[in-house]
This record gives structure tokens, sequence and C-alpha cells, in this order.
């Protein structure tokens, strides 16, 4: 791979992968707000369903990225 592919495909990760995690952070505090128990009722069984999906995403995630870059399916 010659060096300004390689810089492009970086740049474009960098890019990427920053505008994704914003949005993911700022989705995961949209969630955060469902905790208002003055506008909200839920119990903490709700709670446990919402931090373990999100989990369960996060888990696959860190595996991809550290994996040896073999192309999967999400």
């Amino acid at each position: 791979m010659d060096k300004k592919s390689a810089s492009s495909k970086r740049e474009k990760f960098i890019t990427l992968a920053e505008n994704r995690t914003i949005n993911a952070i700022k989705a995961i505090r949209v969630i955060g707000k469902l905790g208002n128990k003055s506008a909200y009722d839920f119990s903490e069984s709700d709670v446990k369903k919402i931090v373990a999906a999100l989990t369960k995403e996060l888990d696959p995630l860190r595996a991809r990225m550290l994996s040896t870059g073999v192309k999967e399916t999400v």
C-alpha cells in the first residue's frame, strides 16, 4: 500500500471515528435523561436491561477493534 493511500485511510478513520463516537455519546446521554424520577417511572430492572443492552454492543465493538483486521459483519 502506498503512503498516500495509508494516509487517506487514516484520515478517513479519524473523521468517522470522531463523528460516530460523538454521536454515540450524545445518544447515551439522551438515554441517561430517562433517569429523571420526577418525569418517568422505571425500576432497577429497567435500568439493568438498558445497561445490559449497551454492554452487549460494547463487547463485540472492542473485539472487532482489537482484532487482526479480518472483515466481520455487524
